[in-house]
């Protein structure tokens, strides 16, 4: 070999060794993460976003001041003043599409009185952060917010963008919030992955046995049974009362079971958890095609039953105006849960032909969320996720599953985006009273998220 070769080869080695360094970035510190979404979680959830109203842009403020102290830019989008979106970006070399984080800034209402802490205090008390949106789902924003800063701070290469979305409205005026951000702000938060609520994990005695990550969701579309009848005195009592056949069609809609359909998403779920899960319980799993299997799951957990099929459940009734007059109608309400690729004028066919009485209409459905593909089970998110877990929680297995709820995710498959629900363990009273999360569940959601976004986005 020549002089000359010899150098030029130093030189190469050289230089790789210094790219090497170069690309090289510190090892994030996760007990110093953990200890700063905390204070961060607290803050949040000290400013209140009850929807309605939403007054989402409070939220979007807190966030914006946060990120501008490390120099994130970021922007607030407005549909309706006070009802604020905030997009922030770390840029990537865009060899790959990017990637989303997701997590709603408005919350539901409280019953104070019903609460043994403030609701709005964001207290951190034995090892709990306690608040309205600890759950769901403050807690997933700070997550998001927090595994921006850190690889902001680390200056991790980048392959694909990192968008971090705060959205507003998630609860129950999507119209300001997702649907405004994917009809009129799409070029901010388009991406190949998002990951958002919705998921979750399993602890048993300080050791977490299962990841859930949710790979699609149930549909949305609540519908309204309308009796009619002859208004009347009370004293006379008349078969056709509306309160009386409103009844009678509520009990023979609870009687009817619709038929069992699983789709890949849920045919994974139960083959996963069969794989683990004592003989027994296993049995059920992988006989869902057997009737009397089927009862028997129904009767240990309506949860799963409801994975199974679509779901129909009355959540108002109304009828009457005076306690000696039979009232001309009566109404209910129906909270219906039908399958991702529900056919739904077949649903309610089926429904009226159970409801079987002419004088009680059926009337047409409504809801908030587009009908969307399932997420792919194949795609480098999901198999990341399954290698994240496997390296922090080896004991676990990661199960993808079916929301039987609705979340801001179906407006994003439905743009062709795989949206995965994720979440963590030691969170309870979403919805409720004293709603909370554990601080090792924050810091265990923040691991999770940044090891799983460095996967598909980081630079090899």
């Amino acid at each position: 070999m020549t002089r000359a070769g010899t150098f030029s080869r130093t030189v190469l080695a050289a230089g790789l060794l210094l790219a090497a360094h170069a690309w090289a970035a510190p090892a994030p510190d996760f007990q110093a993460a953990r200890e700063e979404a905390v204070r961060l979680l607290s803050a949040y959830l000290r400013i209140d976003t009850v929807n309605p109203p939403g007054n989402e842009t409070r939220g979007a403020e807190f966030l914006k001041s946060v990120l501008a102290r490390e120099g994130i830019a970021s922007e607030i989008f407005e549909l309706v003043p006070g009802r604020g979106n905030l997009v922030a970006r770390l840029k990537g070399s865009g060899r790959k599409r990017p990637v989303l984080m997701m997590g709603h800034i408005d919350v539901v209402g409280v019953e104070r009185e019903k609460w043994t802490v403030d609701p709005f205090g964001g207290l951190v008390r034995d090892g709990l952060i306690y608040g309205r949106g600890a759950v769901d789902d403050k807690l997933m924003g700070i997550a998001g917010l927090e595994v921006l800063l850190m690889l902001h701070r680390l200056k991790i290469p980048l392959e694909r963008d990192v968008i971090f979305l705060a959205e507003a409205g998630e609860e129950s005026s999507t119209q300001v919030g997702i649907d405004f951000m994917v009809e009129r702000h799409w070029d901010r938060i388009a991406a190949e992955f998002s990951l958002a609520e919705s998921g979750g994990m399993l602890e048993n005695n300080g050791v977490v046995t299962r990841v859930m990550v949710t790979a699609t969701e149930k549909l949305s579309r609540n519908m309204k049974l309308v009796a009619r009848g002859v208004s009347a005195h009370g004293s006379v009592p008349r078969a056709d009362n509306p309160l009386l056949r409103l009844s009678s069609a509520l009990v023979r809609l609870a009687a009817w079971r619709p038929p069992v359909r699983l789709n890949e998403v849920t045919r994974a779920y139960f083959s996963r958890l069969a794989a683990v899960s004592p003989p027994e319980e296993a049995y059920l799993y992988t006989h869902l095609d057997d009737p009397e299997a089927v009862e028997k799951l129904r009767a240990r957990s309506p949860h799963l039953d409801a994975l199974l099929r679509a779901t129909i459940t009355p959540t108002i009734m109304q009828g009457g105006f005076r306690d000696n007059t039979i009232p001309a109608t009566a109404e209910a309400t129906l909270m219906v849960r039908p399958l991702p690729d529900e056919d739904i004028p077949s649903l309610m066919a089926s429904m009226r032909e159970v409801i079987a009485d002419a004088a009680v209409e059926l009337q047409p459905s409504w809801g908030r969320r587009p009908a969307a593909p399932l997420s792919g089970l194949n795609t480098e998110m999901f198999q990341a996720l399954e290698r994240v877990q496997k390296r922090l929680f080896p004991k676990a297995v990661t199960l993808p599953t079916m929301a039987t709820g609705s979340s801001d995710s179906a407006q994003m498959r439905a743009k062709g985006v795989h949206a995965y629900g994720i979440g963590t363990f030691g969170g309870s009273g979403g919805h409720g009273n004293d709603e909370r999360v554990s601080v090792r569940g924050l810091g265990a959601l923040v691991e999770f998220l940044y090891n799983a976004i460095v996967e598909v986005a980081a630079a090899r």
